[in-house]
């Protein structure tokens, strides 16, 4: 028995025994925030997972992590698919910062903040985008003044997702307003819980209130808190964009609960019918899911093929590619959803006769649409992949 063979029976064995029912498929799945209490059974997912480092399966064990290979991190996420168990923390620390610091924080950085984020105990938001800073990032004007041991912070940010609910924010400020934009910036930490932060929700057309506006007044952010070197945060911004990315585009290689192009088939034969072979009974639409499939097949082939060969294991401008083309697949997938589902797909007041699973339909529909904005739009996408990927002159 090879080692591979034998690690993925252990992996097998250990989630069978220890991922409660409750975590197993569709579901809620923890973001770490101390303001949100979890169902029991979804906080015993995640306290079994951190136990094992499993959180964050390719992390050092130093830092809460597993110490796993990038294979073995596959044959994790492939036994967890396996039971349709769901991811036991997502959210902005280990998908965006908690990288960003294992690779540009100091060691008394990275032993105070990346353990917390490892074992699910603070929930982290970005600070990036202004009113009018958004595409064009580097003209931000949120300020922070040097005040001895910390800075003091005074601006807004705005389209700050989960921010209601953070416990820290990562944030881009100007610290030498006259220095070229991209060079009198830095990167910061600071705690939300303290009086100059006040943040307010947006309403979004789907009806939820996933994005903030932030804004500080004199709040603090403490001098052990920059991360590298005063006005290099451009750089630091930079890098942390990229494995925002990668995690948008598919190339974090995280478990899923549920196989989205299965979805596709279910809701196909629930709308549509099946045949007596328990095929979707329109040809058309049979033809177009198979489609999809495919190319959702093929994509996640190929994000794995370029994981495994990005020998540094940092994302390069490449993941601008994964970026725009998972972006619009999700957008393409909530579509034909919504397609297949007819008039039921466009529901929105359940006193109307409208299911749970409907509504959830047109939210998905609804915001599924801004996947190709955030984390920088398909034009900047485009724009980099010319210049960065393709070398095309300016």
């Amino acid at each position: 028995m090879s080692e591979q063979t034998e690690f993925r029976e252990e992996v097998a064995a250990w989630l069978k025994e220890n991922c409660p029912e409750a975590a197993r498929g569709p579901g809620v799945i923890p973001n770490g925030s101390s303001k949100i209490v979890l169902e029991p059974e979804m906080a015993k997912w995640l306290e079994r997972m951190a136990e094992k480092g499993w959180t964050v399966p390719t992390w050092p064990t130093e830092y809460g992590g597993g110490g796993l290979a990038p294979t073995e991190a596959r044959v994790l996420y492939d036994e967890m698919g396996k039971i349709h168990a769901r991811s036991p923390l997502m959210g902005m620390g280990t998908s965006m910062i908690g990288p960003t610091l294992l690779e540009y924080g100091t060691d008394e950085q990275k032993q105070r903040h990346v353990p917390k984020i490892a074992r699910g105990e603070v929930q982290w938001c970005q600070g990036y985008s202004e009113p009018n800073a958004g595409s064009d990032l580097a003209a931000l004007t949120t300020r922070a003044v040097d005040n001895g041991d910390h800075f003091v912070i005074n601006g807004q940010k705005i389209w700050t997702s989960g921010a209601a609910t953070a416990d820290w924010m990562f944030i881009l400020v100007r610290t030498d307003p006259d220095a070229p934009k991209h060079e009198g910036i830095s990167f910061m930490l600071l705690t939300m819980d303290q009086p100059g932060v006040t943040t307010k929700p947006i309403r979004l057309v789907s009806g939820s209130s996933p994005f903030c506006e932030t804004f500080f007044d004199d709040a603090i952010a403490q001098k052990e808190d920059l991360v590298s070197e005063l006005n290099k945060g451009w750089t630091v911004g930079k890098r942390l964009l990229q494995f925002e990315r990668s995690g948008i585009g598919g190339l974090s290689g995280g478990a899923r609960a549920a196989n989205p192009s299965k979805g596709l088939v279910r809701v196909a034969k629930q709308y549509i019918g099946e045949t007596e072979k328990g095929q979707i009974s329109d040809p058309a639409v049979r033809r177009s899911v198979l489609d999809m499939n495919m190319r959702r097949s093929a994509f996640q082939l190929t994000a794995q093929r370029a994981n495994e060969e990005n020998k540094s294991g940092i994302p390069g401008a490449a993941t601008s590619i994964f970026k725009l083309v998972g972006a619009a697949m999700q957008k393409d997938t909530a579509d034909m959803k919504r397609d297949i589902m007819g008039f039921r797909g466009i529901g929105a007041h359940e006193e109307v006769g409208f299911t749970a699973d409907e509504l959830k339909a047109t939210e998905e529909f609804l915001h599924l649409r801004t996947t190709t904005i955030y984390g920088g739009s398909n034009e900047v996408q485009a724009n980099i992949i010319a210049k960065r990927v393709l070398g095309l002159p300016e």
